[in-house]
């Protein structure tokens, strides 16, 4: 990978993962209520799954999902049942008080879930090694490459919108403010859900 592409990569990676999905709704929830250190598991869960997702496409397995169409809806149409269900669960939760967060384990489980069944994601890493990776060069000197800058940039992105979650959390929100905001992430969740089903 030339300077030039890498710093093309960087730029397309940079724009991924900063732009609001699922996972920047997960980190903001998680942080507001959990605040900052205990959010940092759901960065832990993206960095996991962005590990695997990375590993994965390397092997071609992104390349066969984007091959066989049937298995890509099926997973399309599982991921969006998964944020549709968690946004109207939150939905339903927001004018209740703020329970106490869920244990460090939980936290991880249910950012792994979201990162996992999440199309953006999938689509990241397809465009990521479709239009970067060249098939002509030796695979392993580009992953060198690859798999530093995108974990580098994917920690810095998701540890910046836990810190906006838990800013949030800090301020004097007021009940109704806080009904708001959780009702309007909730509905964020719902929204790539069901973009997400029509896609």
């Amino acid at each position: 990978m030339t300077t030039g592409d890498w710093l093309v990569f960087a730029g397309f990676w940079a724009v991924f993962v900063a732009s609001p999905g699922p996972n920047a709704v997960n980190c903001v929830l998680v942080a507001w209520r959990a605040g900052l250190p205990r959010a940092l598991w759901c960065v832990a869960a993206i960095l996991t799954q962005a590990t695997l997702f990375l590993t994965a496409a390397a092997l071609g397995v992104a390349a066969l999902l984007a091959a066989t169409p049937g298995a890509a809806a099926a997973l399309t149409l599982a991921g969006a049942a998964v944020l549709i269900g968690l946004g109207i669960r939150a939905w339903r939760r927001a004018g209740a008080p703020v329970a106490e967060p869920p244990s460090d384990g939980a936290i991880y489980l249910r950012a792994l879930a979201i990162a996992t069944f999440n199309a953006k994601s999938l689509a990241g890493y397809l465009a990521a090694f479709t239009q970067f990776v060249r098939a002509d060069l030796p695979l392993a000197p580009q992953m060198v490459a690859i798999y530093p800058t995108a974990l580098t940039l994917t920690a810095l992105a998701y540890t910046g919108w836990c810190a906006l979650g838990a800013a949030l959390g800090r301020g004097a929100l007021g009940v109704v403010a806080s009904l708001w905001l959780r009702r309007a992430l909730a509905a964020c969740f719902i929204a790539y859900g069901v973009a997400l089903a029509l896609l």
